[in-house]
């Protein structure tokens, strides 16, 4: 098995190497102030990256995640310096390996606050060093969460994010966008209920195992190995989508998890000024989007522009 890559794909798996290691040469000469330290995450950083293999060879298939982590008690600003710092070799290298060299900049303390989300969980547990402080120090005091912990709210993120592709997709006349975004709705779909039903993993392939979706282990492969043609029809994304939703709605109500605090209220309004629909005011902002996106999936509509505004606040 490869380093990077889902599979056996030694040249893609060199590519992703050598890339990895000119960049961080470029950081570390960079000397950025403020910056702990650089690790690559995502499907490359856990040894799930993909692959797209047709008559010219095999290539890269998705984006390469950095996460830039600063040293602590950095200042917005310093913040923006950081990312400013980074952005020539982002772009550098999205010209030269044609996907997008993305990084996120983080303090260590938005990394701790978000430490029971997935992206935070999967990232501690699956990485590169690359320039910089090793993850070892910089993600030291993360809590390594078991799978069943992961908190309800997840799932509803998973599944709003994913429903937005969707509805997106269905009127994209970009192809490649559609496939890929009907396609991460179903592994959305998938993740979401797992969560819900306390059984994710932090493998695909065994999440794949637990679900016994027909759909989501089509998905998997695409994601590993993308062709042309998605996963599943749009249609069929869309419902497994809307049971899901169900599922992890219930799940919600039969825990507890989507009761209504002031807390939720004041993030609402401080976030959007404005009290929205007053039947969910209360209830955590990710759950109120979600309820308004259902409306949205099931007639099939166009998304709106003000809960495009609602989930670009609050995903």
């Amino acid at each position: 098995m490869g380093r990077f890559v889902a599979g056996e794909a030694p040249a893609v798996d060199a590519l992703v190497a050598g890339a990895v290691a000119e960049i961080g040469a470029e950081i570390e000469a960079l000397r950025v102030p403020n910056l702990g330290g650089v690790v690559l995450g995502g499907g490359y950083g856990r040894g799930e990256g993909g692959v797209v293999v047709d008559g010219a060879g095999e290539r890269l298939s998705n984006d390469l995640d950095f996460f830039a982590i600063t040293d602590p008690g950095v200042s917005a600003d310093g913040l923006r310096r950081v990312a400013d710092a980074l952005a020539p070799v982002s772009k550098a290298w999205t010209a030269r390996l044609g996907v997008d060299v993305d990084f996120v900049v983080r303090t260590p303390w938005r990394i701790k606050h978000d430490e029971a989300r997935v992206m935070i969980q999967e990232l501690v547990r699956g990485y590169v060093d690359v320039a910089g402080r090793p993850g070892e120090e910089l993600f030291g005091k993360i809590v390594r969460h078991p799978p069943e912990n992961l908190p309800w709210t997840e799932a509803v993120r998973l599944l709003v994010n994913r429903g937005v592709g969707l509805t997106l997709a269905r009127t994209s006349a970009d192809g490649a966008f559609a496939e890929r975004n009907v396609n991460k709705c179903v592994l959305g779909a998938g993740d979401a209920v797992l969560i819900a039903r306390r059984a994710y993993a932090w493998r695909a392939a065994e999440r794949a195992a637990a679900l016994g979706w027909p759909a989501y282990d089509a998905a998997v492969e695409w994601k590993f190995r993308p062709k042309k043609g998605a996963a599943c029809a749009w249609e069929e994304a869309r419902g497994l989508w809307l049971e899901a939703e169900k599922e992890v709605r219930a799940a919600g109500r039969r825990s507890g998890a989507d009761g209504r605090s002031l807390y939720q209220a004041a993030r609402w309004i401080v976030r959007r000024r404005t009290l929205g629909d007053l039947r969910t005011f209360g209830q955590a902002p990710v759950l109120r989007v979600l309820k308004k996106l259902v409306r949205v999936v099931e007639a099939g509509e166009a998304l709106p522009e003000p809960l495009r505004k609602d989930w670009m606040v609050f995903n």
